[in-house]
């Protein structure tokens, strides 16, 4: 048993009827940095995605319905059209830096952590489950699909042989966002094409590189809809690792209630604190040193940096739960999760005293304006979090960052098509 990615027919913007496609796009609903980021993609353009992944108004029920007749009056216009036929979508994007990843965008059948198909390597907070599954409800359509990765091996043959030779026709869209990457999709509609990609993905296994919260959003709307349905399936991006490595970046805390003197002061002699001078960019290299040795913090939000390391093995003693594997209690964010933030700070793991932000400047500028306190994370290694996964155990939430993530706005999937 295997991944058994289906085609679908993918709804998109008709670019003659936007600004432009880079205007209409967005990251992830979860890695825009609210407020700032969601004021400047809204005022991008009138039909910006972010307007369906992240509608704003003052209640969780008025803001999916405002989706959900936004999407109406989309696709009534016509500024959303559904493509003619079912296909994958060959996904290509590419820095100024020379990387570049392609995959291929389906519609894959659902399977529990217990089938080993699909295996998470994070937990989820179910308040934002169950925000997600309330807007797809009143949507009826998935507005963005999770990036999940699969070991292939490597060659131009399978998946890949298709992905490459499609890359060599014109695509149906090009767009450079504003970060600088460029993307581009092509759609698979050939029939022995499509087979080649289910043969090979077929004896495939895939590990939730971004979207955990998505994907188990998936699983309980396929739970209160009677099977076969389309909502047996969700959309998805799958890249091949192998031939295409993910970078991983962390994501950081930011704690909104503990300003930095006092949560350095409940520190005690539990771990060794050391001043270190900035720009960010230095205090991140000492960070990576320190985290080559064990674990490894960097605290910010008053002016200056704070390194966070050599914890007292007597207290991880206490703190750490001793029945997971040496490789999940080991882990920054299993020591900041279950020793500082539990033990040390006393911080409950809710919205109203915690945000994970992506971006690390953001991350301490928001701490500095508002007298939080930034923690910023060294990146786990992706073959650490992929041997955890296939082991069925799940690190805390927010532990990691794989990227670059998909576009959100360039294809769509509606639960009736």
């Amino acid at each position: 048993m295997g991944l058994d990615l289906t085609p679908f027919r993918g709804l998109r913007y008709d670019p003659d009827r936007v600004g432009s496609l880079s205007a209409v796009t967005s990251p992830p609903y979860d890695v825009v940095v609210r407020p700032d980021g969601l004021h400047h993609l809204e005022s991008a353009d009138p039909h910006n995605i972010v307007r369906l992944i992240l509608p704003q108004a003052p209640t969780p029920s008025v803001r999916n319905e405002q989706a959900a007749d936004t999407l109406h009056r989309w696709l009534s216009e016509g500024v959303l059209t559904t493509d003619s036929e079912p296909g994958l979508y060959v996904y290509e994007q590419r820095d100024g830096d020379g990387m570049l990843q392609r995959g291929v965008i389906g519609a894959l059948r659902l399977s529990e952590p217990s089938d080993g198909v699909v295996l998470p390597h994070e937990d989820v907070m179910p308040h934002v489950v169950a925000d997600r599954a309330a807007l797809m409800r009143a949507t009826s359509a998935n507005l963005e699909p999770l990036l999940l990765t699969y070991r292939g091996n490597g060659a131009a043959a399978g998946t890949t042989a298709v992905i490459e030779h499609t890359a060599e026709r014109p695509p149906l869209l090009s767009t450079t966002t504003e970060d600088g990457f460029s993307h581009r999709l092509w759609s698979v509609t050939d029939p022995a094409d499509q087979a080649e990609i289910q043969t090979d993905l077929a004896r495939r296994q895939a590990l939730i590189a971004d979207g955990h919260h998505r994907w188990a959003t998936y699983l309980r709307l396929r739970a209160e809809h009677p099977s076969p349905s389309p909502w047996d399936f969700g959309l998805v991006l799958l890249v091949d690792t192998a031939r295409y490595p993910l970078r991983v970046r962390a994501i950081h805390r930011l704690l909104h209630r503990l300003p930095v003197p006092d949560a350095l002061a409940a520190l005690g002699d539990s771990f060794r604190v050391r001043q270190v001078e900035g720009p960010l960019s230095a205090a991140l290299d000492a960070l990576s040193e320190a985290a080559a040795e064990g674990n490894a913090f960097l605290l910010a939000g008053d002016g200056t940096f704070h390194l966070v390391d050599r914890p007292s093995p007597d207290l991880l003693a206490r703190t750490i739960p001793a029945d997971r594997p040496e490789a999940w209690r080991t882990l920054d964010a299993t020591v900041l999760h279950a020793t500082l933030l539990d033990h040390v700070w006393r911080i409950p793991d809710v919205p109203e005293h915690i945000a994970y932000i992506h971006d690390t400047s953001a991350t301490v500028a928001k701490a500095e304006r508002d007298g939080g306190t930034a923690v910023l994370m060294h990146p786990v290694r992706e073959e650490v979090v992929r041997d955890l996964a296939s082991q069925g155990v799940t690190m805390p939430r927010k532990s990691t960052s794989f990227g670059p993530k998909p576009a959100s706005g360039l294809v769509l999937r509606t639960l009736g098509l």
